[in-house]
Parts: structure tokens; C-alpha cells; sequence
């Protein structure tokens, strides 16, 4: 009897992709559009069938054979990008068979009719695969890519990189649902969320180190992200280097060096991309999704991709409702040697109560309330933001390439400023205050240089100079109100009426940052042996708009050393030292010592570590030591209060895997170990303590499997652990860890003549409660959460 392996036609969710079809005039593109589609493969060598079946699901086509035609067959593999068509046949190279396309979208795979009896072995012509040499191409699995760029040290493998980096590819970040970059990042257990989903703005913690939005780049530029959340609809891929980035990017605004988080936003691929997609998210936001691409030109030159978003309704904190509206528009040519790339988007968000941080004064830490909880019942929150950037890089012959880049960015906010301490484990407050805090900030980021590829006898030469330069300026109104209304955790009272006149946001500060940098990466023996050595001269300008006295103005210079050794092609031993001047920034209006300016600070890396690919799993390990001027938060009279005092040191150590355990089984296991003390502090009251907020300990492993029981389905799990870490560097509270589990599925079929994927998620399936640690404050984590969406590739 023969038997047929295709997918189900209708599951579960068919109505809700139905009704995204019918939502958008898209739907009359035709389906056939899937199958000219050229995508990125990376399917293992093995029995035939598995092979074809994995191909048909990740293409999202049906599929049927008879198993006695496959059996005892095996396949090379498949590697590179292709489409539906191309990638059947490099499956079936070597054998009689054919992938023939039927009336209703999908193949068959048969042996042709003059290929029975006995020639039903004979040997069709050979087809040439080659596995793709583009280092940001998918790793096995799919959910990372092989390497990245490295800002003005280009683009490269992450075996040829002397620095621990991570690319996330787009599928990394769909399968997930990512709705913020920090869902995509904390996968790694060096990086952390500091607040929970819903607050007042996202922010993280990499190698021990706060690193907030405004140090997020956008394809290479600093200062054309929001402050308060990305549109990650618009984001292709993000790239994250762990440690300071000064000589790669650049200074960050906010003086961030733990690592350095690049986002690559999305272009048009070589075939067409039409696809809506349906979301809802608990307890019952709604929300619809569009993303279009297009290539034009007699070779493809042009392309044009376009994401939009909205989405509306009550989120998982009582009472809140976030309405979230996006567009974004990328251009690009690609000419040959002429390479041209514009971006634009815009964002607005209307949140009605968000999630609120808090300052605490017990010694008791309290029990983490439910993260349904709102904590500050009455808050408000707008925001808007308008960006362009524009990229453009010239080959003037084969070995020397310009380039350069400007970007336009203003956001703007307003919310609420409630504020309460903490004053005992019972979970009672202080007396609430409520405000505002209004800004504006107004960025403008360049950046231009030559890159320079030569030969000097038989060592090969890849020679950078580059300037970039980011002027940033913040206007703000703030208003803080105290009253006598006292309130407690587990029973929270609304937020008193702010009685004061709100003002329109006036100049307050003032940020310029300007570098000139020149590296050299030389490659030897083969390519066994890579060095990368470089300076980076930078300038820091601060002025205080509102107090002409608080001016600096520092220049310093930033060494990199970098060497790859291979002893053998898939082990790569590396080392580095990276040096880093920040800006030491302003003190926020709600401070007690508010608008304080801060001299630029130095920081400091060395690292070393391996990396060996073992062709379907690459494994890793490294250990490192971060110095940089250490930023203390205390209470005064009830007021927190931010000083610089000392200096701190971080040592870890890190490691990691990633991959494909066995076809049609990814995964990604880390562990990050900490020990991070302060030195120098005034009077010496805390040498030898451990530094706030920082873990002891952080693990992560997450799971992705295809089911064999049913084609199409897949399923993920992510676990996640942050271990405990003091309070403040006073070293007198302890915030307790914690340990999070999200699980998922996807299901790939066609309804309705298309394409659909269906994904659900829940995150937090325990409905966990735990604290978030910032510098100084805790927030509460996001309870359970579902999170569904129906896409429909047209």
C-alpha cells in the first residue's frame, strides 16, 4: 500500500489565518509566489525521506511519495539558498527520482517512467552544491548565523572573530514571537532583562554591566533607536558582541560596555515576501501584522521592503491597555560595486498603566508580588518616534571600498513618574508621589571611512579608517508631587492626582561624540593565524543646557588587540583586549542630586577563549575581566541619590553550545559565572564587596524539536535561571534568584490555498513570581503569558 506523508489541512486556528487573509487586499497574490522563492537551508546529510520531509516543512509545501521509491536512499544535504524547485532537485541528485509540482501547490516525488525495471537505478546528471560562503548564512538550525559584522572590522565568521559574539537570524527571532529584542537576547546566560515586558522601557544587562535602549545600534548607528521599545517587526537579524564595542561601533550615549547590540533591519529578499499575520496576546490584545518585499531592476537591483503594525487591548498587568502603532520602509540597490540602503520608520505607543520599579530600604527583602499585580494603579504613558538612516558604500576597484552613513532620530515621551520605597517584608510603602517626566531627544549619528584589502608578502591585509560622530541633545519637564497616601504590595492604592501644571519640555543637556579610528586585520599561515590591531582616538563633549558651568570635554585614545589561532580548521583559540571611553553622562531630573554631570570614565577588557565547530554543534568557552568607574545609587532622606565611588572589577567565566543535537532537534545551552567586586571606593567602606545587581550565577537551555508524529509541527521550550545577587553594593539585601520556563509550537500547513504558521506560546508557564534588579531599583516580572499568531505567506 503506499503511503502518504503530507501535512494536515486544516488545524485548529484555521480562522483566525482566514480572517488575516481577508484582512488584507494582498490576498489576491497568487500562492504559487511560495514555491519561486529562493530561502536559506541548512538540512543535515542522511536517509532520503527525512531529508525531503525536513525540506517540504521548512519550505512549507506539501508532500507525498511512496516510502518504498526512499528506502535505503541517502542524501548529500542541502546548504545554501534555493528555491522550492532547485532545492528538490539538489535532494534528488544522484538518483532516478523527480519532485513533480501538482495542480493544488504541492509534489510529488516519483521515479519517472523510463527510469522502472532496470534502469530504475540509473544515475541522472550530476548537480554542482555548494554550501553558502555568506557569513551571516543561518548555522544549523537555523536559529543563529554563522557570523556577523563587526562594525568598522567588517563582516566575518564567528570562528574568524577574536571576540564572543552571537547573530540571531530572523527565524531565531519569529519562532519565539519576539516582541522586544530582549526576548531574543536573554537566550544568551550573559545577558539579562532588567525590566519585565510592559514597563516604562526596555533595558539589559550584559557581562554584569546595565546597557540601556539608547546603546542599541541601528544598522551600525547609535541614536536611531526609541528609548523606550524597538519595533522588532522591522529587524532581519541582531548581532551582539559581548564586551566593550568603542573600537568596533563606536561610544554608546549612555556609556554602556558590557557588550554592544546591533540590529539589521529587514531587505527585500531575491523572490517575493508578502505575508499579515494575526496575534493575540493575554489577556486580549489584538493585533495584525503586514510585511512586503520586492526586488526590481533587470538584475534585481532595487528592492523595497515594508513592515506595519498595530495592535490594541488589555496586556497581562490588571488594568493595563497598550495600544502600539508601526511603519517602517527599507530601501536598497544593489549595483555591483554600488551599494545604497535607506531606512525609515515610525512608532507610537499609548500604554495605560505600565510596570513600575521600586527603591527599597528594608533589610527584609520582601516575597515578589504577582506579576498580574498593578503595583501603581493610575500611570500613563506616550511615546513617538521618527527615524531615517541612509547607508552607501562604493567599490572603487577590487581592493579599496568608501562608505558612509547618516542618520535623523527625534523621540518623544510622556508618562507618569510615580515613585515609593519599600520599607519592610510585609510589603509596605512610603508615601506615594506621582509626577511627570516629559523629554525630547534629538539625535544625529554619521559615520564614513575606506576599507583597503592588499598583500604584503604573503600576509594578507585588511586596513580600516573611519570617523563617526553622534550629537544628542535631551529637553525635559519634570514634576514630582509628595502626598500622605501610603500604600503596600500586595495591596496597592491608586497613584494621587497630580495637581501641577504640565510644561512643554525645555533644553537640558547636551552629549557630542566624536572618534577617529584605524585597524588592521592580517591574516597569516593560511588563514590559521589572524591578528586584529587598532586605535580609536575619541572625544567626549558634555554640556549642561540648563547649567552652562557643568561643561567637560575629554579626549582619550582606545587600544584593540585581537588574535584567532587555528590549529586545526574548526578550532579557533582567541584573546583580546579592548579598552573603552564613556561618556559619564547627567544625573535624571528624579535624582537627588539632579542633572549632575559626570566625568567620561575609561573601561577595560581582556579575554580569552575557544571555539570548535564540530560541523553540526559549535561549542564555546571564555573567560574575562571587565574594570569600569563604578555608579552607586543610595538613599537619602528617602531620595535616591547617584554617585560614581570607585571602581568595579567582573570576572567570569562563560560557556556555551548551539546547534542541531540531532536532525530536526535544535537547541542553545549557556552558563555565565560571575565574580564581581569593587575596589577604590571612598574610605575603602566597600573594597572587597561584591557589585549590586550583578548574579552569581546565570544558565540558560532552550529546545526546538520537530515532531515525527504529525509533519509540520514543531515544538520549543526555553528554561532560565538567574541566580541570587545583592541589592545594592552596600552588600546588606539579598535579591533572591530565580527560575523561568517558557514553552511553544508552530505548525506549518496550507488553509485556505496558502501558506499558514501557526505559533503559540506561553511564557512564564509557572506564572512565576520574581524581581527584576536595575541598578539600585527592583521591578516585577511578567506572569503568565499566551501569546498566539496565524501567518499567511501569500
Amino acid at each position: 500500500m503506499t503511503t502518504r506523508t503530507r501535512f494536515p489541512s486544516r488545524p485548529t486556528l484555521s480562522r483566525l489565518a482566514i480572517l488575516a487573509a481577508f484582512a488584507s487586499p494582498m490576498a489576491a497574490v497568487q500562492a504559487q509566489a511560495t514555491d519561486a522563492q529562493r530561502q536559506a537551508y541548512d538540512i543535515p546529510a542522511g536517509p532520503l525521506d527525512q531529508s525531503l520531509n525536513s525540506f517540504a516543512r521548512r519550505a512549507g509545501v506539501l508532500l507525498s511519495f511512496d516510502p518504498a521509491i526512499t528506502r535505503d536512499r541517502q542524501s548529500a544535504g542541502l546548504a545554501g539558498r534555493y528555491t522550492v524547485a532547485e532545492g528538490f532537485a539538489a535532494l534528488l541528485n544522484g538518483t532516478p527520482l523527480q519532485a513533480i509540482r501538482n495542480a493544488d501547490g504541492g509534489y510529488t516525488v516519483a521515479a519517472p517512467a523510463a527510469a522502472t525495471g532496470s534502469n530504475a537505478n540509473a544515475v541522472l546528471p550530476t548537480v554542482t552544491i555548494t554550501e553558502s560562503a555568506d557569513p551571516t548564512a543561518p548555522y544549523a538550525g537555523g536559529l543563529v548565523a554563522r557570523g556577523g559584522s563587526l562594525g568598522v572590522l567588517g563582516t566575518a565568521s564567528v570562528m574568524d572573530t577574536p571576540f564572543s559574539t552571537t547573530n540571531y537570524t530572523s527565524q531565531g527571532i519569529e519562532d519565539v514571537q519576539a516582541r522586544a529584542i530582549g526576548d531574543v537576547i536573554a537566550n544568551d546566560a550573559s545577558v539579562r532583562n532588567t525590566n519585565g515586558n510592559g514597563g516604562f522601557g526596555d533595558s539589559y544587562q550584559i557581562r554584569g554591566f546595565t546597557m540601556s535602549a539608547n546603546d542599541v545600534a541601528f544598522n551600525g548607528l547609535y541614536g536611531m533607536v526609541p528609548l523606550t521599545r524597538m519595533p522588532i517587526s522591522m529587524v532581519e537579524r541582531i548581532e551582539v558582541l559581548k564586551g566593550p564595542g568603542t573600537l568596533m561601533y563606536g561610544m554608546g550615549p549612555a556609556g554602556g560596555v558590557g557588550g554592544a547590540v546591533n540590529l539589521i533591519p529587514k531587505r527585500a529578499h531575491e523572490d517575493p515576501i508578502s505575508s499579515v499575520t494575526a496575534t493575540y496576546l493575554s489577556n486580549s490584545q489584538f493585533g495584525l501584522k503586514a510585511d512586503l518585499g520586492r526586488r526590481f531592476g533587470e538584475q534585481q537591483e532595487w528592492g523595497i521592503r515594508v513592515n506595519a503594525l498595530y495592535a490594541d487591548g488589555n496586556t497581562g498587568l490588571s488594568g493595563s491597555n497598550q495600544q502600539q502603532s508601526t511603519g517602517s520602509v527599507g530601501l536598497d540597490y544593489n549595483g555591483g560595486r554600488v551599494r545604497w540602503s535607506l531606512d525609515a520608520y515610525t512608532q507610537h505607543e499609548d500604554a495605560r498603566n505600565f510596570r513600575p520599579q521600586f527603591s527599597i530600604s528594608s533589610l527584609v527583602m520582601p516575597d515578589a508580588p504577582s506579576g498580574k499585580t498593578n503595583l501603581y494603579p493610575g500611570t500613563t504613558l506616550q511615546s513617538d518616534d521618527k527615524a531615517v538612516a541612509t547607508r552607501l558604500e562604493y567599490d572603487i576597484n577590487d581592493q579599496l571600498t568608501a562608505y558612509g552613513a547618516v542618520g535623523y532620530h527625534v523621540a518623544s515621551s510622556a508618562q507618569s513618574w510615580p515613585s515609593a520605597t519599600i520599607l519592610n517584608a510585609a510589603g509596605d510603602t512610603a508615601a506615594l508621589s506621582n509626577g511627570y517626566y516629559d523629554q525630547k531627544v534629538v539625535s544625529t549619528s554619521a559615520d564614513v571611512g575606506m576599507r583597503a584589502r592588499f598583500n604584503t608578502a604573503g600576509i594578507k591585509h585588511t586596513v580600516m579608517l573611519g570617523v563617526n560622530m553622534l550629537d544628542q541633545q535631551t529637553d525635559y519637564f519634570f514634576l514630582s508631587q509628595s502626598s500622605n497616601v501610603t500604600s503596600n504590595l500586595y495591596r496597592p492604592v491608586a497613584l494621587p492626582t497630580v495637581t501641577g501644571a504640565r510644561g512643554a519640555p525645555t533644553p537640558q543637556s547636551q552629549i557630542r561624540l566624536t572618534s577617529v579610528a584605524l585597524t588592521d586585520t592580517l591574516s597569516l599561515a593560511d588563514d590559521r593565524l589572524r591578528i586584529t590591531a587598532g586605535l580609536r582616538r575619541q572625544q567626549v563633549y558634555s554640556h549642561s543646557l540648563a547649567d552652562a558651568t557643568q561643561t567637560s570635554n575629554k579626549t582619550a585614545i582606545s587600544p584593540v588587540l585581537g588574535v584567532v589561532v587555528k590549529p586545526v580548521q574548526n578550532v579557533s583559540l582567541y584573546a583580546n583586549y579592548t579598552a573603552a571611553l564613556s561618556a559619564g553622562g547627567f544625573t535624571s531630573a528624579s535624582d537627588g542630586n539632579p542633572n549632575q554631570l559626570f566625568p567620561p570614565y575609561k573601561s577595560k577588557q581582556v579575554e580569552t577563549g575557544a571555539k570548535i565547530d564540530w560541523g553540526r554543534i559549535t561549542t564555546t568557552a571564555a573567560v574575562f575581566q571587565i574594570e569600569q568607574a563604578n555608579s552607586s545609587t543610595t538613599l537619602v532622606n528617602g531620595v535616591s541619590t547617584t554617585t560614581q565611588d570607585g571602581r568595579n572589577r567582573v570576572r567570569g567565566l562563560e560557556l556555551a553550545a548551539y546547534g542541531e543535537l540531532q536532525r530536526g532537534l535544535r537547541f542553545n545551552a549557556s552558563g555565565t559565572f560571575f565574580d564581581a567586586k569593587q575596589y577604590h571606593t571612598d574610605n575603602g567602606t566597600n573594597d572587597g564587596k561584591d557589585v549590586g545587581a550583578i548574579p552569581n550565577s546565570n544558565f540558560n537551555l532552550g529546545l526546538d524539536w520537530d515532531a515525527p508524529w504529525l509533519q509540520g509541527l514543531a515544538l520549543n521550550t526555553r528554561v532560565t535561571r538567574t541566580g541570587s545577587m545583592w541589592y545594592s553594593n552596600e552588600n546588606k539585601l539579598k535579591v533572591p534568584g530565580w527560575t523561568r520556563v517558557d514553552i511553544g509550537a508552530r505548525y506549518i500547513t496550507r488553509a485556505a490555498g496558502q501558506v499558514v504558521t501557526y505559533r503559540a506560546n506561553i511564557e512564564n508557564l509557572f506564572d512565576k513570581n520574581y524581581w527584576l534588579m536595575q541598578n539600585g531599583y527592583v521591578g516585577t516580572s511578567s506572569g503568565r503569558t499566551l501569546v498566539l499568531s496565524a501567518q499567511v505567506d501569500f
